[in-house]
């Protein structure tokens, strides 16, 4: 898959993950784990580069003794994610459109 493709696949799955609840890199970890691996140091490129384009906030909460920084999708973030799905759209339809050959052979 090409670099630039996937990197932004991964970005929004971030910002999904954390879309209905503020959440902290195990946990998204964790939640992406049934759909795909993602080892943490991607995990954590990821959330600062979201953080530095303003998709994300993040806040430290003190647990078990030690900092947790938990990270919280921004309007930014959220318009990236319905971003995302209109331009799937376009995805499946371009898909469509190059498999229609394949199609005829079923």
């Amino acid at each position: 898959m090409d670099i630039q493709l996937k990197r932004g696949l991964l970005d929004v799955c971030v910002l999904a993950a954390i879309k209905n609840k503020d959440s902290y890199g195990y946990q998204i970890i964790k939640e992406m784990k049934p759909y795909l691996e993602l080892s943490e140091s991607t995990l954590y490129t990821i959330l600062k580069r979201l953080e530095s384009a303003d998709q994300l906030t993040v806040r430290s909460v003190e647990h078990d003794g030690r900092l947790r920084k938990y990270y919280h999708i921004t309007d930014s973030g959220l318009g990236r994610i319905e971003e995302f799905k209109e331009d799937w759209k376009e995805i499946l339809a371009i898909y469509d459109f190059i498999t229609r050959e394949d199609n005829r052979y079923e």
